[in-house]
């Protein structure tokens, strides 16, 4: 390249200078011919003139030389970048070839991978298109389950009971026992027209009066049975008809005087409400009761039938609910002539005078045979009375030696329940009259001492008074009550009334009672029971030990501290 610019430089000097002389030998051309002889002189003005032409072709040269030195450093640098960009391009083509080799590797696994997925994919869509059919079944199940469950409601209580008895009679020994009950089921509706529900209870199978267990026989399991089973027809276009059949609470107004409140009575109820709109009254009820309580194979059943009529009264503050109840008992001889099983039995036997048989125990857990008393006689083996709490009712015997009542029964039940309210929403006055009265009762010409004595009448009549201020409906509710009670001897049947009063029957009775409502599903109570044999006279009257017929018998005092939860 240097090379090259000297040859460019010298032909420019040179044409330089020769463009800077040329003038000069023109002008003096002539004079060169007319002094030929003569040499031109060389003044100091031409060697400046010379000098100063120099001096600017070396400025120009030195410019030139700088140009073409910036020119060589800048292809210098082009050509560097240049080299760089190529560097640059190659290890790009070599990356980009590399990342086509990886490409073309990857596409052949995802060729590979895709083909699998797509396999899987059929697969997955058969699955789910299977899962989808068996969701869409499982949603309809539950559906279903969901809406039968909707329609149900479960419920049932714990109750823990203290109990005590005493008694100041020589010979009477202080009772302390714990009791438990457990109740459970389900209530609801089948459809727009049934309801229905399954109850379970603890308690003995021989005794239908009581659902409690008590805290004895060295902590086994206690008995579980079917408490209540029904279905009642209630018609949505017909709301005034209800039709029951099953084992069922009670369908009736009633009291503890005509049935045990833990009894739950089989067979069937029909009832006809009709709300009205006539001043003061605001419902009149209709209702027929049919109830199985022994069938047999081979000769006629026994049963009650009857019917009540009642209505709902509203003045003011006042409202009253009375009504009035007949209930005939077809047969009841068959509940003194009741079978192991039914008696639940623990030992079994017999006391015929030309066959006897020692007591042998058996596997029952029930109360047994009801044994007669005062005078009265009962077989004390199978078949024998039926009444867990004792037979108090009249009873003879056939002359095959059978026993039977001394009187039918036909039940004439009135009842008046009021409510005043007293101004306080929590505290209602709540006034109970009861008067009973077994139609079918014969006359005593006898008392069953075996002497002869006035008639007593018909033992017939029952009557009952019960008063309380308060409820047990929400938190912190108070109820305190006292019930009054004078029953006869025949006036109901001694198997099915009241377990825990001082005897079914033949009894005058004092109970005072508390409820409070500690919680919402929670209530403590306390009931004071205070009962004697009304008239000791009368056969199978309850006596204390050592009490003779025609003594007054002393009061019985029964205590019960009960904390009962609901669910």
């Amino acid at each position: 390249m240097k090379s090259v610019l000297r040859w460019c430089v010298v032909p420019l000097l040179a044409t330089t200078l020769v463009a800077q002389t040329a003038p000069s030998q023109t002008t003096t051309k002539p004079k060169t011919r007319k002094t030929a002889k003569s040499s031109p002189a060389v003044t100091a003005a031409d060697v400046q003139v010379l000098r100063q032409a120099l001096t600017a072709q070396q400025q120009q040269i030195e410019e030139l030389r700088q140009q073409l030195q910036q020119t060589n450093q800048a292809l210098q640098q082009s050509q560097q970048q240049a080299q760089q960009q190529l560097q640059q391009a190659q290890a790009a083509a070599t990356e980009a070839q590399q990342k086509a080799s990886s490409v073309e590797t990857v596409a052949t696994e995802q060729k590979d991978t895709v083909a699998k997925l797509n396999n899987d994919l059929a697969d997955v869509k058969t699955t789910l298109t299977n899962t989808a059919v068996n969701t869409q079944d499982e949603q309809k199940r539950m559906s279903a389950l969901e809406g039968l469950v909707g329609r149900f409601r479960l419920g049932g209580d714990v109750r823990i009971r203290g109990e005590s008895q005493f008694q100041d009679q020589p010979g009477f020994f202080d009772r302390n026992r714990g009791r438990v009950r457990v109740r459970f089921g389900f209530d609801g509706k089948l459809n727009e027209d049934f309801t229905g529900g399954v109850y379970l209870a603890t308690g003995s199978l021989g005794d239908p009066t009581t659902t409690n267990e008590t805290f004895t026989n060295f902590f086994d399991r206690k008995t579980i049975g079917l408490d209540k089973g029904w279905i009642t027809y209630n018609p949505l276009a017909h709301k005034w008809l209800s039709l029951t059949g099953g084992k069922f609470a009670y369908q009736w107004q009633r009291t503890q005087v005509t049935g045990d409140p833990d009894i739950n009575p089989e067979g069937f109820n029909q009832k006809l409400s009709f709300d009205t709109h006539v001043p003061f009254v605001k419902n009149v009820t209709f209702q027929g009761m049919e109830l199985l309580f022994n069938e047999v194979t081979n000769g006629p059943d026994s049963y009650a039938v009857g019917g009540q009529v009642s209505s709902k009264l509203e003045l003011g503050r006042w409202t009253a609910t009375p009504s009035f109840m007949v209930l005939n008992w077809h047969l009841p001889d068959a509940l003194l002539q009741a079978s192991a099983f039914a008696v639940q039995a623990t030992t079994t036997g017999s006391t015929s005078l030309t066959t006897p048989v020692p007591a042998i125990p058996v596997p029952g857990e029930g109360p047994g045979c009801a044994a007669g008393r005062n005078g009265g006689k009962l077989p004390s083996f199978p078949p024998c009375a039926f009444a867990a709490n004792g037979m108090t009712n009249s009873t003879f015997l056939d002359a095959s030696g059978k026993p039977h009542f001394g009187s039918p029964f036909l039940y004439a039940d009135f009842i008046l329940n009021n409510q005043i309210k007293t101004g306080v929403s929590r505290l209602p006055l709540n006034l109970l009259l009861e008067y009973e009265d077994n139609l079918a009762a014969k006359e005593h010409p006898v008392d069953f001492t075996g002497a002869l004595a006035t008639n007593l009448g018909k033992q017939s009549h029952v009557y009952l008074a019960d008063i309380s201020l308060g409820q047990v409906k929400n938190k912190g509710d108070l109820q305190f009550g006292y019930a009054w009670l004078r029953q006869e001897q025949d006036s109901v049947i001694a198997s099915f009334a009241e377990s825990d009063q001082r005897a079914p029957t033949n009894i005058l009775q004092h109970r005072l009672y508390a409820l409070w409502k500690a919680r919402a599903n929670t209530v403590a109570s306390f009931t004071w029971w205070h009962g004697r044999t009304l008239n000791t006279n009368l056969e199978n009257a309850v006596l204390g030990p050592g009490l003779k017929p025609g003594q007054i018998e002393p009061w019985l005092n029964r205590l019960q501290f009960d904390l009962i939860y609901s669910f």
